[in-house]
């Protein structure tokens, strides 16, 4: 993306495109990077939304990715072939699967996420302290409001809620 001219007011929505950008590069190589070794972005997507969704089922997790049922399906077909996603029958209806990160699936997005960190801190050991304030500040507050629009992301009131999972 083009850079505004110094004169331009800051927009947070261009900003943030700008930012998404390149943590897309960073987190392209903290995949790289990870111990057990590169997955899709489709498959990290639908691991992320898993354990946001805990227990949920196809359905939501086809409406949180906007995939169909049928490409939802295969996804955790593969995930599930790979060890990193466990199905359970429903105690609530014997038609519906839930969905549930196995310790595979939850060590691998460990990985990830450590992978990722160790992109980021080159980047946050060149701000000052008073930015780093800022940004925690800010980011947690974007954090919020961008849950808050993917759970009420338009399903039916439960089909697709999702919880905000903050590593520790």
């Amino acid at each position: 993306m083009p850079r505004r001219p110094p004169s331009s007011p800051p927009d947070p929505a261009h900003t943030a495109s700008e930012v998404t950008d390149l943590l897309a590069v960073l987190w392209g190589r903290a995949q790289l990077k990870a111990p057990s070794g590169p997955i899709s972005p489709s498959q990290l997507r639908a691991l992320l939304a898993i354990e946001r969704l805990e227990g949920g089922n196809l359905r939501s997790l086809g409406v949180t990715l906007g995939s169909s049922p049928p490409a939802t399906s295969r996804l955790c077909d593969r995930l599930e072939a790979a060890g990193l996603v466990e199905r359970r029958l429903s105690p609530a209806s014997r038609r519906e699967v839930e969905l549930y990160l196995s310790r595979a699936g939850r060590a691998l997005l460990d990985e990830v996420r450590e992978c990722q960190v160790s992109e980021l801190a080159p980047v946050l050991d060149r701000m000052s302290p008073e930015a780093l304030a800022q940004l925690a500040k800010g980011l947690a507050a974007f954090r919020d409001a961008a849950a808050d629009v993917v759970d009420g992301g338009g399903a039916a009131e439960g089909d697709s809620r999702m919880r905000v999972v903050r590593p520790a």
